[in-house]
């Protein structure tokens, strides 16, 4: 053999080499599932709050391979999402059915649904939905704090916190406070039912929280219940020290000459 002939042996070679190299693998790619959708944005303009949108994303299997869809999940309890059937032969198609609570959202909303597949190629598709949500006229509570750290206490001496209520809505807002032991006013006036807030105005609230047989941390929740749609009930967390005479005594005595030490400054 030549080396003319040697080197065209060796150059079919490589060229059958690459072939069927390319074939294995057009073999392989052509037997796989592939998952496909028909669109993956939906999207809702002007709807009220409250609605429950719903809508059906398409998808097919344009692989030549079973598609298993292995798992379903979203981006938020609000939004629930249900696949048809979870083995789709080449060809056919399945759906995923989508449900979003509107409820307690207002302006743009956007939220997510995943599809995990055995698609080689994209194992996890997202799927979007999208909102503009009104809200009619309404009253809108807001805090000036949501936790109130009130520092050292006296046994037997309320606890007391200010706070601020503000009505950031178009309507009346009515506010009820709801604790076991607590206590509230406005002004010198004390709070036994609901109250109401006019459309941007602010009220101050006084909360005093009684001491007695109480020693130490003290931690407490206040609800506060509104007609606000979006915030219902609200909660404020009060934080304390409740400290004896004596021991403020003793505090007293162990940090004086630091006191007396600003003092002189």
């Amino acid at each position: 053999m030549n080396f003319s002939e040697a080197r065209g042996q060796r150059l079919l070679l490589v060229i059958f080499m690459l072939v069927a190299s390319a074939s294995f693998g057009f073999m392989g790619t052509a037997e796989q599932p592939r998952i496909a959708f028909k669109e993956t944005v939906r999207r809702w303009d002007k709807v009220k709050e409250g609605t429950k949108l719903k809508h059906d994303f398409i998808f097919t299997n344009v692989g030549q391979a079973p598609l298993v869809i292995k798992r379903v999940t979203t981006s938020c309890g609000c939004t629930a999402a249900l696949v048809s059937e979870d083995h789709i032969p080449p060809g056919k198609e399945g759906k995923i059915s989508v449900e979003f609570d509107t409820r307690g959202y207002f302006g743009s909303v956007i939220k997510q649904v995943y599809v995990e597949s055995n698609d080689p190629v994209e194992p996890q598709k997202t799927l979007e939905i999208q909102a503009e949500i009104e809200v009619p006229p309404s009253p809108r509570l807001e805090l000036d704090v949501y936790n109130y750290e009130a520092g050292l206490a006296l046994a037997g001496e309320d606890i007391q916190a200010k706070i601020k209520i503000s009505n950031r809505g178009e309507l009346d807002l009515r506010v009820e406070f709801v604790h076991r032991n607590a206590s509230f006013s406005a002004g010198d006036k004390p709070i036994s039912g609901a109250i109401k807030i006019g459309p941007g105005k602010t009220q101050e609230v006084w909360v005093r929280l009684p001491t007695e047989n109480r020693s130490g941390m003290l931690r407490e929740y206040v609800l506060i219940k509104s007609n606000d749609p979006l915030r219902s009930t609200v909660s404020l967390y009060i934080s304390g020290y409740i400290v004896s005479l004596e021991q403020l005594r003793e505090l007293f005595q162990k940090y004086r000459h630091l006191l007396d030490k600003k003092d002189s400054l």
